[in-house]
């Protein structure tokens, strides 16, 4: 709004001199004002900014005012725009019937009735002004309070803290009973398990959730004294927490801010030392050979604590690397796989093209083992015969072993199924092969073993009491000595020749089986072999029959127009280009808001492809917004990142690199 109109009057009195005489009081008393010859003009004068309106009665009537109506009803939240009205027989009901008419309609509005004194006229006016400047301080403020909402909202919904904030109910005789949850983060739902808890009660949610959360929290909204513990929620499943909880807004409407962080694995990890502690303080100390057992659990607990702050650091870093590696890697491996199925080139150039394509597929790999090393890679874990993986793989284990080395299968009658993801399963057995056939450079036996053992409360792994399947491979090869087998699982780690070995295979297996909810195990002696054990756990559900690989049926697109959306813009030109390749007529954008722009302007787009993690809006919420536009799109989620937090697992998702034939089978399968 243009400061030097902002404060102007308009005057609307087509009949006689009123506008001439109305204007030339208010330049006296020291006010600009405008004239407007009709209400067209009027309302162009009002959005064009004004402080109060002077208008006559004879000016409205008979005349059309839903415009004015309705730029009164749509006028921004902090207006209330002012009018004096000339009128010749005041503003009483008694008087002036029509009166009523125009006070419902204009709303803020003084009666002036003519003839009347100018010092009457300049009082209202200079009265309807600074109410007027007090809407455009309210204004001011309001934008301030905007633009520090979205920066709250934003804080709101990227922290890793767990944030609600709640109202306490209390029954009648002041006892805290339950409370309502008024708004969730995201976060919220990732760590109690709780979705779409907003507007609904806790008791609702979980009837069984202890008394002593509402004690605590009621007596924060009665005192306003902010409070802060750790405490373990036995009806969430057992988890404990550490808590920061505070009173906000009004103190009669008992409100309470709670701000968590899920600490269970650390309160087991304390719990673990303070055992041993207490182990080691029972001890007799004159036996030494006792209290040197009780150190060393202690030191096992320690290091245990030591690699889970490892992981999750190295996690926190491999996601990152993985997100921008993947999207670097995603235009070369497109453009490679665009040369080499168009053969381009002389023989030698082929040659070259083909061997950059393996490169780019085994730095793809590598990311993926860097992943499962730090956990952190997309599982589908299901019920699988895991005794039926290994006899299907017998022959491809063979050759690749070599005639050198006796490959011999030990799987166990009735086994239940394993809770675990086939595919890493069979990457992960068929490393430990290759591993074990490597250190029998003279050749020797292999023996892979499956078997179902039972787990106690207090074991080395630190498992669940439960049945696991233990997949087992051991051979009779050159073996390890206890140092190296601690390391064994570090990553980059690796006792093979330069060029023979990246180190993370093993530390990839050990990844996977913790992701899974299992463990490792390594025996192993110099010169009488090793023998590593895979401990999964088990399913309640029956192991299902393999589906058929997408491989084997041909691909068949639904052409159309899709939309690419990707913030980088390498990486949304490969993309672009392989979708053109396939029949699509493509559109493209380099951020959600963009993309809604097109989808509205487009109506015609059949397919959605687009990013997950973008400035902004990700491209789960774009997807659910272009659905909200259009409900039939069809949509594909791809991401350069490992996590599936935050993405629906019935989203249809491609994970980056990947080449043409990838997407294909991925918008076929939409």
């Amino acid at each position: 709004m243009i400061p030097h109109l902002s404060e102007r009057a308009l005057i609307l009195a087509p009949v006689g001199r009123d506008a001439e005489i109305a204007a030339s009081m208010l330049a006296e008393a020291g006010l600009r004002s405008q004239i407007c010859r009709d209400l067209p003009a009027l309302l162009n004068g009002i959005d064009h900014g004004a402080g109060f309106a002077l208008v006559t009665e004879e000016a409205l009537h008979n005349r059309d005012l839903h415009p004015l109506v309705g730029w009164l009803q749509d006028q921004p939240e902090w207006s209330d725009f002012p009018f004096i009205l000339l009128t010749r027989r005041g503003g009483g009901l008694e008087r002036n019937p029509s009166a009523s008419r125009y006070l419902e309609m204009l709303g803020n509005v003084n009666f002036l009735e003519r003839p009347f004194h100018p010092t009457t006229l300049i009082s209202l006016a200079r009265s309807a002004l600074r109410g007027r400047r007090r809407q455009y301080d309210a204004r001011a403020r309001l934008e301030e309070l905007h633009r520090g909402a979205e920066k709250y909202r934003t804080l709101f919904d990227s922290i890793e803290a767990g944030f609600c904030i709640i109202e306490m109910i209390f029954d009648e005789a002041g006892k805290p009973v339950d409370y309502l949850f008024i708004e969730t983060n995201p976060a919220f739902a990732r760590h109690t398990g709780l979705s779409d808890a907003v507007g609904k009660r806790m008791r609702s949610l979980v009837p069984e959730h202890e008394q002593h959360w509402f004690d605590i929290y009621g007596q924060v909204a009665c005192t306003g004294e902010a409070v802060r513990f750790e405490d373990a929620a036995d009806a969430l499943g057992g988890y404990w927490y550490d808590v920061y909880a505070f009173r906000v807004g009004d103190p009669r409407a008992p409100q309470v801010a709670v701000l968590f962080n899920d600490i269970t694995e650390r309160r087991r990890m304390e719990a673990a030392l303070r055992q041993s502690e207490e182990r080691l303080r029972a001890l007799n100390e004159t036996l030494e050979e006792r209290v040197q057992q009780r150190s060393h659990e202690l030191e096992l607990a320690q290091e245990a604590l030591r690699q889970s702050q490892k992981l999750e650091s190295m996690g926190q870093l491999t996601g990152g690397v993985a997100h921008d590696f993947n999207n670097l890697l995603t235009p070369i491996v497109g453009s490679l796989d665009l040369l080499h199925r168009r053969g381009l080139g002389t023989d030698r150039e082929r040659r070259l093209i083909e061997g950059a394509l393996q490169s780019a597929d085994r730095a793809k790999m590598l990311v993926q083992r860097l992943l499962a090393f730090a956990r952190r890679q997309p599982l589908q874990p299901t019920a699988i015969d895991i005794g039926g993986l290994v006899r299907d793989m017998r022959d491809l284990i063979v050759s690749t072993s070599g005639p050198r080395v006796q490959v011999e299968l030990a799987v166990a009658d009735d086994l239940p199924a394993a809770h675990a993801d086939a595919n890493q399963i069979e990457m992960a057995l068929l490393n430990l092969a290759v591993n074990a056939r490597d250190a029998m450079p003279d050749g020797g036996q292999l023996r892979i073993g499956v078997n179902c053992d039972s787990m106690a409360a207090d074991n080395r792994l630190h498992l669940r009491e439960g049945r696991y399947v233990r997949l087992s491979v051991a051979d009779t090869g050159i073996g390890m000595d206890q140092q190296t087998a601690e390391k064994a699982i570090e990553p980059f780690f690796t006792t093979k020749g330069v060029g023979q070995g990246t180190g993370l295979g093993l530390s990839m297996v050990h990844g996977l089986a913790a992701q899974l909810g299992g463990g490792l195990t390594i025996e192993s002696a110099v010169g009488h072999g090793t023998t590593i054990s895979l401990w999964l756990p088990t399913s309640e559900i029956e192991a299902g029959k393999e589906a058929a690989g997408p491989d084997i049926a041909p691909v068949k697109l639904d052409h159309g127009m899709a939309l690419v959306v990707d913030d980088e813009e390498l990486v949304r030109a490969s993309t672009v280009h392989m979708l053109r390749e396939l029949g699509y007529d493509v559109l493209e954008a380099s951020s959600a808001e963009h993309a809604l722009a097109i989808m509205k302007a487009e109506p015609g787009i059949d397919v959605l492809v687009t990013d997950h993690l973008m400035p902004g809006t990700t491209g789960t919420d774009l997807i659910e917004q272009a659905r909200a536009l259009k409900p039939e799109i069809r949509a594909l989620l791809i991401s350069g990142y490992a996590e599936n937090a935050g993405i629906s697992a019935e989203l249809p998702r491609l994970t980056k690199p990947f080449k043409q034939i990838d997407l294909a089978k991925s918008l076929a399968a939409l």
